[in-house]
Order: C-alpha cells, then structure tokens, then sequence
C-alpha cells in the first residue's frame, strides 16, 4: 500500500546544534522580513493592523494580497495526538508557535489561524473532518477566501520518504494518501497546488501501515523530528519571502556536511 513519495536528507550537524525538548523546539527569535514597498497605503495599512493583533494585521495585508494558506493533515482527538499519520498538523504548530500566530478559529470544519511571516499574510489550518475527508475543509477554505492554488501548500505524512526527511513539490497525484485525494476531489480534480511531505519511514514487515500510520513516535524520533520541522518553518519562511522554487531548492538540496562547509 503505498500512501506517498519524497525525497530531502537532514544532516548529522543540523541535529546535533538543534536537538532539545519539545518545549524549545522553535524558540529562536521570530524573522521579520523588509517591505517591499514602504511607502504604499497596503503596507501602511499593515503597520497599524500589526499593532493590534497578528490576525487583524493578515486581514489588513490581505487587501493588498491572498493569503497564503498552510494546511497540515491528521486526524482530530487525543487519541491520535502525536502519531506519525498527525505530523502534519505538529509542522502547523511549528509554524504557529515561531510566528505567534493563534490556531484556535473554526471555520470550514478546520482549526484555522491567521498571521503574517514578515509583511506576508498567511493563513494556517488543521481540518477536523479525519483525514480521508480532509478534501471537505480544504475545498472550503480555499474557495471562501478566493486563494489561489499556486499559494495552497499541503503538509502531510509520507511512508515512501526516509524518517524526518522533507521534498518540497509544486504539484503531483495523491500518490495513495487517501487525505490528498480527498482535497484533489473537492478541487475539481486539479492537483496543481504544492505539497511539502515529511517522512516517517516504512512499517517493519510484521506490521501494517494503518497500524504503523496511528503508531506515536518513540522520544528518540521526536528528537529527530524537532530537526524537520525546524528547516521545514524555514522553507515556509523562504517560500512566501522569497518564492516557491527558492524554498524547493533549500528543502530538496540535502546539507552539506561540517566538513565540506568548512572548506
């Protein structure tokens, strides 16, 4: 049964200067990008909103452009808390925990939260429909709020991708992910939006990937994954700053080495 595909290696380096607990996971400080445009009335218009509240400052910025919208796939309850199948919705509370942004609106049967990473409005959502119906919030959110589908990334589980590893893809088939061919469905069958696929490994032989799926990660892969998600909120903040194919190029380029920096 195959569920996804990816490819993006995390180097030894990279996890050894950010390992630490989970309560740390994101706590360097916050990136704020330069204006491109100080002076219009869309970017002065964001400067007041952004002293009230970031939600008030990503609907100002909106007038100016679309929000960008991240959606992270799991499966809502406790139950599935922390499971290789919900590491998706963990990669949106990465993002919102480094870039104060509050994921706590419903809205088209999904938690949903707004926000800026620089002067960028983006929107950050973890459907609560389970995630073979995923298709059902996402379709929603992406018509209500007109986003267009060059700015809709998709962050999900892969079994085909190495552990902890990420590939940063600007379309593609549901590849057997029955969340991705839900959102394909409720999008008119267009699967042109971009997909960021964290990998969880396979399943060992005696057991079945719908069990390994809903199977929580061991304390020494949370580890690891404190890595992943790390560089994946830094494609994120590439990715809206600076353009799609500048973030694939930084997720999808596996790091060097300390000793080949260090020529």
């Amino acid at each position: 049964m195959r569920l996804f595909s990816g490819v993006l290696d995390s180097s030894s380096a990279l996890a050894s200067a950010v390992l630490g607990s989970v309560s740390d996971r994101l706590g360097f400080s916050r990136v704020f990008f330069g204006r491109t445009n100080p002076s219009s009335m869309p970017a002065l218009a964001c400067e007041a909103a952004a002293s009230s509240s970031a939600a008030a400052a990503a609907d100002a910025c909106a007038g100016a452009q679309k929000p960008w919208l991240f959606v992270g796939l799991g499966n809502p309850g406790r139950m599935y808390k922390g499971t290789r199948h919900n590491v998706g919705f963990e990669m949106i509370d990465a993002i919102a925990e480094a870039e104060g942004i509050s994921v706590s609106s419903k809205q088209f049967k999904a938690i949903v939260g707004k926000g800026l990473i620089g002067d960028v409005p983006v929107m950050l959502a973890k459907p609560q429909t389970f995630m073979n119906a995923s298709g059902e919030s996402v379709g929603q959110l992406v018509s209500y709020f007109k986003i267009p589908l060059n700015q809709l990334v998709v962050i999900y589980d892969d079994l085909d991708l190495p552990f902890a590893k990420l590939r940063l893809l600007p379309k593609g088939g549901h590849g057997g992910h029955n969340g991705m061919r839900s959102i394909i469905d409720h999008l008119k069958q267009s699967s042109n939006f971009a997909r960021l696929r964290i990998g969880i490994g396979r399943p060992p032989e005696e057991l079945g990937a719908i069990s390994f799926v809903l199977q929580s990660f061991t304390e020494q892969e949370k580890e690891e994954l404190e890595v992943t998600f790390q560089r994946g909120l830094q494609a994120v903040r590439i990715m809206v700053q600076e353009g799609f194919n500048k973030s694939a190029q930084f997720v999808n380029t596996p790091p060097q080495p300390p000793e080949m920096l260090n020529r």
